[in-house]
């Protein structure tokens, strides 16, 4: 009978040995990896410091819709100016290869209060033509120029300086509000 309770006893031995033995192993992996790191930081924190500028700070335009390549973010600001580049979180209709939230970087071309006049296909803010809307999408989706008038409350006219940007000048994408931009750009090249 003392044979009987042993057994279990003994086999339950195992268990807690098998588990130290493996989080030994575990904690010699995580001392050598911390070793390896150490000895070669020179490799791994250019590394990481390029990956973290790159996902939140150094933004890079793959398009001809601005002739700026590589660009540095600033944190969202609520002052914006005529001129100003920003990032912003596109709300426009999906069309095209252009998803809604997808990342589009533009200068404000025009503010709250100022007048849209639409001619033919001719876009003006304020009295002077900032560019013409084209009637289809390369893909061939037609496309109409933006509705005149005044430019409401928190709202910005964006626009892109290659002839072919998708911007405010059309319908399906619209002015830009506040709330989408992410913040504003400083150009780097």
């Amino acid at each position: 009978m003392d044979r009987a309770m042993s057994a279990p006893a003994h086999a339950t031995n195992k268990a807690p040995n098998a588990v130290c033995a493996w989080l030994a192993r575990r904690a010699a992996d995580q001392r050598a990896l911390l070793r390896h790191l150490r000895r070669r930081w020179y490799a791994y924190l250019p590394a990481a410091l390029a990956w973290l500028l790159a996902q939140h700070y150094l933004l890079f335009n793959w398009t001809a819709s601005l002739p700026y390549s590589v660009v540095w973010l600033h944190p969202p600001t609520t002052a914006f100016a005529r001129g100003d580049l920003i990032v912003y979180r596109y709300d426009g209709a999906e069309l095209m290869h252009l998803k809604k939230g997808q990342r589009f970087f533009k200068r404000i071309v025009g503010l709250p209060g100022d007048q849209i006049s639409v001619e033919g296909r001719r876009v003006l803010v304020n009295g002077t033509e900032v560019g013409i809307a084209k009637q289809y999408t390369l893909d061939g989706h037609r496309l109409e120029p933006l509705f005149p008038g005044l430019i409401p409350p928190g709202y910005f006219y964006v626009q892109g300086t290659h002839a072919m940007s998708f911007d405010s000048r059309y319908r399906e994408s619209g002015l830009v509000h506040a709330s989408q931009i992410i913040g504003k750009v400083d150009a780097i090249f």
